[in-house]
């Protein structure tokens, strides 16, 4: 007997295990029609063919709908003041992204919003896109600071990030390296020594992060500055991420192979040799369509990296400026008509994957005993349905930790 039985499931469509999927393994999913999950104490019991499932004591009928894992967002920066909605004129006026961020404007004017914003303000915005992103089946994600870029707003934004931890399952990324600030204009390596010897050692104290990242990009951090960071980062016990090779082809994913980063994220520009080293390393590639469509790039080569055997996840990349939205129905939707993943390789990206890339997938990602039981239905009959249709939300239901939101 379980406490939730959720029957009448049309299909069920779940990869499976409790690490990264890669190369042809990221392609194996497990369908079982008419299937029913059995959920106690916010943990699923059961997923499997009906004929075999467990007597609940509640039960709720899915109608023949498509069950798949809650969708898990593996990089955003949604904890921000403001918004840049006139840097569209800028965009269409074919200003590029760096030409924008070198100006005052991009990352550094949402800087200025940030350290403006009050705590309460920030909390009750990035909660409310939680609330959205929930209606939209994302039920896991990872929120990166970077828009405070001195300690106090850091703090500030990390502050929030774990106030939301008591409400919404996310994940808080260290990225005080997202930009060098304009105090420090022309003095990056300066810069570099502030985060290192202030930011850090404050951050790790409090056990406000789980990762550090950076934005290793021409005019931003080189290799050099990024690999400082990152060994420090590394000493003070936190994980490591990094933003590599989006815009120059700089060597970023080649640092990520070298310092056993978690993950590489963007990859636009990233060589072969380094995608190989990223293959042996086992780093996984976090890949962000929606920043492409947004600013009109080049996509990543995803095919490529499946094919290295790198573990692929998608993520949102959700900020105010080149990637807008927190809709991960349609980076799934580019995830296959961009990036060329099939439906199963785009599912196991969004879930299992994008799981791994922040260090949940032992309770995220998949519909399997023992896992938290983050559900969603989908007004779809298939996966390819999912996939197919943009533009509108396909969700039916979502179940997060066996509760009906």
């Amino acid at each position: 007997m379980v406490e939730l039985r959720i029957a009448n499931i049309g299909l069920l469509a779940t990869p499976e295990g409790s690490s990264a999927r890669r190369g042809a393994g990221q392609d194996k999913i497990r369908l079982v029609k008419n299937a029913v999950i059995g959920v106690t104490k916010g943990k699923i019991v059961y997923a499997g063919d009906g004929e075999n499932a467990p007597a609940g004591i509640a039960e709720y009928d899915a109608g023949g709908r498509l069950a798949t894992p809650g969708l898990v967002d593996a990089h955003t920066h949604l904890v921000f003041g403001g918004f840049r909605q006139h840097e569209l004129e800028y965009k269409l006026a074919g200003m590029a992204y760096l030409d924008i961020l070198r100006s005052g404007g991009g990352i550094l004017s949402t800087v200025e919003a940030t350290r403006a914003a009050t705590r309460d303000a920030l909390y009750n915005k990035s909660a409310a896109f939680l609330d959205a992103m929930l209606a939209h089946g994302t039920t896991t994600a990872e929120i990166k600071s970077g828009y405070g870029l001195n300690l106090e707003t850091e703090l500030k934004q990390l502050a929030v990030i774990n106030d939301l931890q008591k409400k919404y399952s996310v994940v808080p990324t260290f990225m005080g390296a997202h930009a060098v600030p304009k105090e420090y204009a022309g003095n990056p390596d300066a810069y570099v020594d502030y985060i290192i010897e202030a930011m850090l050692p404050t951050v790790a104290e409090g056990g406000l992060a789980k990762y550090c990242d950076i934005f290793c990009e021409k005019s931003v951090f080189d290799i050099a500055q990024s690999r400082k960071i990152l060994e420090a980062a590394r000493g003070h016990g936190l994980q490591l991420k990094i933003h590599a090779d989006e815009i120059e082809p700089m060597g970023g994913a080649g640092l990520a192979a070298e310092m056993g980063a978690v993950s590489a994220e963007h990859l636009l520009q990233a060589s072969d040799t380094d995608l190989s080293a990223m293959a042996q390393a086992g780093t996984i590639a976090v890949l962000l369509p929606a920043t492409s469509f947004y600013l009109d790039k080049n996509y990543a080569r995803a095919r490529a990296m499946v094919e290295k055997s790198i573990p692929v996840a998608v993520a949102s990349d959700f900020n105010p400026g080149s990637s807008p939205s927190y809709n991960m129905q349609f980076v799934l939707n580019l995830a296959c008509l961009k990036l060329k993943l099939s439906p199963a390789e785009a599912l196991t990206a969004a879930t299992l994957n994008a799981a791994a890339a922040i260090g949940c997938a032992d309770t995220k990602g998949s519909l399997e005993a023992g896992k938290d039981a983050d559900i969603v239905l989908w007004d779809c009959p298939d996966i390819n349905f999912l996939f197919y249709r943009y533009g509108n939300n396909q969700v039916h239901k979502v179940f997060k930790e066996g509760a009906l939101i």
